[in-house]
């Protein structure tokens, strides 16, 4: 058994989490302490057997009133998947004009996330 301490990021709170766990392939968690909410110790879960994220980065626009258009994924998706997520982001290149909420990578990596746009980019006049 060993333990471990994490801070939960769940909600504002930010219990300070300690974890007892079984290591190996797939860890097995014994117990979740220190937090103040049952959300806790399924955050644990998610993060010590499959920890997911969310990126924020930005694509190139062709032709708009800004050479960049902010973006994000539409959902977490697994850690091991940012790399290649992040290559098809970096190797995409759109044309204004861009709108809040277009989708402009639809499941990048075969994940089940959409790239989509934070910003409107207009056309350059």
């Amino acid at each position: 058994m060993i333990k471990k301490e994490l801070t939960c990021v769940i909600c504002p709170n930010g219990c300070p989490l300690e974890v007892t766990l079984e290591e190996g392939p797939t860890p097995v968690i014994k117990e979740v302490t220190g937090h103040t909410c049952k959300k806790g110790p399924a955050w644990v879960e998610q993060e010590l057997i499959n920890p997911m994220r969310t990126i924020a980065s930005s694509i190139m626009v062709e032709g708009g009133d800004f050479p960049l258009v902010s973006v994000r994924t539409d959902c977490a998706i697994p850690l091991a998947s940012i790399p290649d997520v992040m290559k098809a982001i970096k190797s995409t290149r759109v044309k204004a004009p861009v709108n809040i909420g277009d989708i402009l990578i639809p499941k990048p990596a075969d994940t089940s996330c959409n790239i989509i746009a934070t910003r409107n980019v207009r056309t350059a006049s």
